[in-house]
């Protein structure tokens, strides 16, 4: 019995790790541009101008955030497990911050539209509320980006009209194994998967709603 509990145990870790590395915060917003071009009706949009758009975004935000921090690590001969430290988080944080900037610089050059860069924007934002509160209690950045994904459902069908129910019922599963998984690795705490998770969903909210956006550009302007 004690055996097989053992067996249970390491299965059950190993599942949350993987469910971790699949839904690793670098791969929200190149997911979110994927669906959005696959199921929206941005896929009407020319093939290589969509390819054009992937491709920045994936060198960006996924290619080198972790090109940086692993060099990083290297040069400090820190593990992945070292970063999961609070006091170990701000290097990688503002290299991906400065990586973000870099692709909203870009995806300006290129004009592309706001509701597009606006994706980009919301994960910068949310990043630099993470860091802010990582002074002294340490959110969840994976919840941080289920919350923002289901944040920028409810924006774009807003935006598009269209029903997102079905879309919202899916990725509230998945931000809910995701939460559970970072809980089971002993990453975070519930009050840290929860809290994540609300800075992800109002950041996207604020950045990527219609209404939201009226009034940000009224208020520049």
């Amino acid at each position: 019995m004690v055996e097989e509990h053992i067996i249970a145990d390491r299965t059950l870790i190993r599942t949350a790790k993987v469910i971790s590395a699949i839904f690793t915060p670098f791969s929200i917003p190149f997911l979110a541009f994927l669906i959005l071009f696959i199921f929206s009706y941005l896929r009407i949009m020319p093939l290589q101008y969509k390819l054009i758009v992937l491709g920045v975004v994936y060198c960006f935000t996924i290619l080198m955030p972790t090109l940086t921090i692993f060099i990083f690590r290297k040069i400090n001969g820190f593990s992945p497990e070292d970063l999961v430290e609070r006091k170990k988080r701000y290097i990688p944080f503002i290299l991906t911050i400065t990586s973000y900037i870099f692709c909203l610089l870009m995806m300006h050059r290129l004009n592309i539209p706001w509701y597009m860069t606006g994706i980009i924007l919301a994960a910068l934002v949310m990043m630099i509320i993470c860091i802010i509160v990582n002074l002294k209690w340490k959110l969840s950045e994976h919840m941080a980006g289920a919350g923002a994904v289901v944040g920028g459902l409810v924006a774009f069908s807003a935006l598009f009209g269209y029903n997102p129910v079905g879309w919202l019922c899916l990725f509230i599963l998945v931000a809910g194994i995701l939460g559970t998984a970072r809980i089971i690795l002993q990453h975070h705490t519930l009050g840290e998967v929860m809290g994540g998770f609300a800075v992800g969903l109002i950041c996207s909210l604020l950045v990527l709603h219609p209404l939201s956006n009226i009034l940000f550009r009224i208020f520049l302007f």
